[in-house]
């Protein structure tokens, strides 16, 4: 008995049309997810510079009180950036003597792509006061989220 070497069903390959359709819809949905994934980069980033403020903050009220001023309390290298480099914390410089000694702010300047963002530079005093620099944003969205 001879054995045929065709399969029992044909094989069916793909059309050029079923290929297209397929790859719009991975289109539409690509379209669909990427603005969602950029924006909730830009809040993880956000809250990772929300941590380095409150760190650094820690860091300088630690050395206050060990000395009794804020005047020579300075951030060490590694609170400067972020862990993802998207933001920049640094301490604003004071008006005078009395300033230096008593009050800081701490601000955490945009970087990179996160510059777009719709938050800006957060800033952090000595009192705890949340801000926000040059944006249009409410406060409150921007540190609470």
């Amino acid at each position: 008995m001879k054995r045929s070497t065709r399969s029992p069903r044909p094989g069916r390959a793909f059309s050029l049309i079923e290929m297209l359709v397929v790859l719009v819809l991975a289109a539409i949905l690509a379209s669909l997810a990427l603005p969602a994934y950029d924006s909730y980069l830009r809040r993880a980033h956000r809250t990772e510079a929300r941590s380095a403020l409150l760190q650094a903050a820690h860091r300088l009220e630690r050395e206050a009180t060990a000395t009794g001023s804020y005047a020579n309390a300075q951030l060490p290298e590694a609170l400067a950036n972020t862990p993802g480099g998207s933001y920049r914390i640094s301490r604003q410089p004071p008006q005078d003597a009395l300033d230096a000694a008593t009050r800081f702010t701490l601000q955490a300047a945009p970087q990179g792509g996160q510059a777009t963002d719709a938050c800006g530079t957060f800033t952090l005093t000595n009192t705890a006061e949340r801000g926000l620099l040059g944006n249009k944003a409410r406060v409150a969205d921007c540190w609470n989220r």
